[in-house]
């Protein structure tokens, strides 16, 4: 295809800005990610995009990678073992302020579209990847923006993520949203009817792909764990983290609560640093370097529960049916809560001891799969974004 022998580059910075590019045949499409949860999300909707054009129809797409996430583990693993084609551009933001970051994936997608425009910009999720590349987009004759998981809300203001949602959500033209709370939120705004699109979760139809491949980890053998007879925790959130004494109390509470069972703890770069800091008694926490999307999810498949601050994993422990408890007041997938396995037991560190008492004692809920959490999400937004720009 035109764009991918014409841009294929691992570095937008090989591209002149004089240089001349024909522009595109076909419908083009860029779909921007940036971040670990945005790997897991597109992939789905590349091999949607694919599917179509073995059928013959004139879509192509152009992979952005804003280079948020730059390591091997937060990015090239997610590549390589959930199929995901090498990027066309790579932007190399690399790390920063908030505003720092912003500001290169602004300039370096600018750019890009200054010599090579496309139709369509689909974002996901709600890291600073999504927020950035939306306002570029708009920005530059009013390129029209996707959305995929548009219309979520935590309430909570003091998270960057609830930021980058409300900011995307301002400006985007359609919504593919994974829930009736997400489309009821957008409503509230002044939504109409005809940009919202429900069409479930990508995420799931990423997990429900991989389930066959989940790999076991060497942690496994090194620990020796045992089905349902250990816990998985994950902490990243700055309420969480950022505070010593607060992670330290935390982190106590999970050790008297979890009865002995060893607590596999695959620590966020954010958290690695504070945790060397407090010197805590780790007695069954095994604190072990990030690990890949298969051999994660095999670990989190066959745990006892997870206790969380992440809003993607308590969409994975709701289709695998594994309890879940979110450290965390406020969440922007509700449906977890109310349908699914998950609960909200916030960030007073008192409230975990009764969360651990209901596990071992049986009753926690067993929850459900929410609607169209089905593994076809991404074949439902590429065919809409196909009758879209077809009846444009």
């Amino acid at each position: 295809m035109l764009i991918k022998n014409a841009l294929r580059y691992g570095n937008i910075c090989t591209l002149e800005p004089e240089k001349n590019i024909s522009p595109p045949t076909e419908m083009l499409i860029d779909i921007i990610a940036g971040a670990r949860p945005n790997f897991i999300k597109i992939a789905p909707i590349i091999e949607a995009i694919e599917a179509q054009q073995r059928r013959g129809v004139a879509i192509e797409y152009r992979l952005v990678h804003t280079g948020q996430h730059y390591d091997k583990k937060m990015s090239g693993d997610f590549f390589e073992q959930l199929g995901i084609p090498d990027p066309h551009i790579n932007l190399e933001a690399g790390s920063g302020s908030q505003a720092e970051q912003t500001g290169k994936i602004m300039l370096g997608y600018e750019r890009l579209l200054l010599q090579t425009p496309c139709d369509l910009c689909v974002v996901v999720g709600d890291v600073t990847s999504t927020m950035a590349c939306s306002i570029a987009a708009k920005k530059i004759n009013n390129i029209k923006v996707a959305h995929v998981e548009g219309g979520i809300r935590s309430g909570d203001w003091t998270m960057p993520e609830e930021i980058n949602r409300i900011v995307t959500d301002a400006i985007t033209d359609y919504f593919f949203t994974t829930s009736e709370v997400a489309n009821n939120n957008l409503r509230k705004t002044g939504v109409t009817e005809d940009r919202i699109f429900f069409v479930g979760n990508t995420m799931i139809d990423t997990l429900y792909k991989q389930m066959p491949r989940f790999m076991q980890p060497a942690i496994w053998q090194t620990y020796g764990l045992q089905e349902k007879a250990y816990i998985v925790m994950t902490l990243h959130r700055p309420a969480n983290v950022d505070n010593g004494d607060k992670l330290r109390e935390l982190i106590n509470e999970i050790i008297n609560s979890s009865k002995g069972l060893p607590v596999i703890f695959p620590v966020h770069p954010r958290t690695a640093k504070m945790l060397e800091s407090i010197g805590l008694d780790k007695s069954n926490i095994h604190a072990v370097d990030p690990l890949s999307y298969l051999e994660f999810n095999y670990l989190v498949r066959a745990a006892k529960a997870v206790i969380t601050d992440s809003g993607g994993i308590t969409e994975e422990t709701t289709v695998m049916g594994v309890p879940c408890m979110t450290l965390r007041d406020s969440t922007e997938r509700p449906e977890t809560c109310v349908v699914g396995t998950n609960e909200l037991i916030g960030t007073d560190p008192k409230n975990i001891a009764p969360a651990f008492e209901k596990l071992f004692a049986g009753e926690w809920k067993k929850g459900a799969i929410p609607e169209l959490w089905d593994g076809k999400t991404a074949e439902r937004i590429v065919s809409r974004i196909i009758n879209i720009f077809g009846s444009d």
